[in-house]
């Protein structure tokens, strides 16, 4: 039985008997009545009462059945989530408060909907475009969920939504797949690639209850750059204590040089000149020494402007002979132009004397994608000379390390902390047959 029914019968009820009240008071008051109209006539009466009461109630409930029912219908539309229906304010004054009602409360919620949307999309646009990999799965290790930096670190940019982590982890580094099968969380360490340098990396693991079910998440952060910056962070910190004490001691040094050669100058005695010339020799150098290492410990920041590559090849080739690989680029480069041509005349430097001919050093520069979202410049110089020990290669970008007898240590690391100030990176190669291969990555 309907609502609306429920409330017809009870006006028919209320009306009916009422009716009824008052025949029964006007037969008892007018016992004649009965006997004047007759029974017939007084059951039509009552009758028509009946009917009259119901069309009555039918009438005056319409519109309270009308208001519940579309309260009803709202409600319904709240418990599925729907927060987009108003009901029509109509009746008394407590139906209309109460539809009133019933609609503010579906405007707030359906602004907090919209903002739970809203950050819901945010917050998946910070997860997709985080460099971090992120990865969710079930107990029985399915994934659930997986950001792009893992979908590229696992399966070269395809969708892993709904593939177990062990096939994954199959082509794997060994280091990584011992790191994610520890249940433990913290660093460690891949090696790198063909020369490449080894990549140090941040695991952490949670767990958690979603849906009645347990769901864990790791999080995997390249910490590669930031271990290198905090260690050239303290490497220029030292240079500078160590610059500032030599500069202290050398000054005081060369004038006591000038001043015993002016009070030695009526003595002839090649000894002491000698001595003298030995002093000051010695102190030129090492004031030289203290300057490189303090321009690698000051370096300033990039300030970047619109290169052209043909004539940025042509002020190499001044210095250095070379050749170029491949075309260069129409558009031109944006980068430090001072910064840049010391570290490419540094490493073209470091060709010429790795026993190469001129003819087999080669520059290229190409535009590449590394991936969706990183697209910069590939520029390349490349030798044939001996090219470098495995103990080499992973010492060479290391401040203070040469192995060269009079080398300073600073070339090639300085070449590195140009690059990373451009936000780019460096990477050393062999060749094969012989020969090693630079490669320096700027974005755009």
């Amino acid at each position: 039985m309907t609502l609306r029914v429920k409330l017809v019968l009870a006006a028919m009820f209320a009306s009916s008997s009422g009716l009824l009240l008052l025949l029964l008071f006007i037969v008892i008051e007018v016992p004649d009545l009965i006997d004047l109209m007759g029974y017939t006539a007084l059951g039509l009466i009552v009758a028509s009462c009946l009917l009259l009461s119901g069309a009555l109630a039918a009438f005056f409930t319409r519109t309270l059945d009308n208001s519940l029912t579309a309260l009803e219908v709202g409600l319904l539309n709240f418990k599925d989530n729907d927060f987009s229906v108003n009901i029509p304010v109509t009746g008394d004054k407590q139906l209309q408060a109460l539809a009133d009602l019933f609609n503010e409360s579906a405007g707030i919620l359906r602004k907090e909907r919209q903002y739970i949307y809203q950050r819901e999309l945010l917050l998946d646009k910070v997860i997709q475009s985080s460099p971090n990999i992120m990865l969710l799965f079930d107990d029985q290790q399915r994934i659930i969920y997986a950001n792009d930096a893992a979908r590229h670190a696992f399966n070269q940019g395809s969708r892993i939504e709904g593939c177990l982590l062990p096939e994954l982890l199959a082509t794997q580094p060994e280091a990584l797949v011992t790191a994610l099968n520890n249940p433990k969380g913290g660093l460690f360490t891949t090696a790198g690639v063909d020369g490449a340098e080894d990549e140090t990396w941040h695991l952490s693991r949670g767990r958690f209850m979603l849906n009645g079910q347990y769901h864990h998440l790791l999080l995997l952060k390249q910490m590669t750059r930031e271990l290198n910056r905090q260690e050239v962070a303290v490497w220029k910190k030292v240079i500078r204590i160590i610059s500032h004490e030599l500069n202290n001691s050398v000054a005081p040094i060369a004038s006591m040089v000038k001043s015993g050669r002016k009070i030695t100058a009526s003595i002839d005695d090649p000894k002491l000149a000698m001595i003298f010339d030995t002093i000051e020799d010695r102190t030129q150098h090492l004031s030289q020494f203290i300057f490189n290492y303090a321009r690698f410990a000051k370096l300033p920041l990039p300030k970047k402007t619109a290169v052209d590559w043909q004539k940025l090849t042509e002020q190499l080739r001044q210095h250095y002979q070379f050749t170029i690989e491949d075309s260069l680029p129409r558009e031109p480069g944006y980068f430090d132009l001072v910064q840049m041509e010391q570290v490419l005349l540094n490493l073209l430097k470091n060709a010429h004397e790795s026993g190469s001919q001129p003819s087999e050093i080669s520059l290229s520069v190409q535009v590449t994608q590394l991936d969706e979202q990183q697209r910069g410049v590939m520029i390349v110089v490349a030798d044939a000379g001996s090219g470098m020990s495995s103990d080499v290669l992973a010492q060479a970008l290391l401040p203070f390390y040469s192995t060269k007898q009079t080398g300073t240590g600073l070339g090639l690391p300085l070449c590195r902390e140009i690059l990373e100030a451009h936000d780019g990176h460096i990477s050393l190669h062999n060749r094969q047959p012989q020969g090693l291969e630079v490669r320096l990555w700027l974005p755009e």
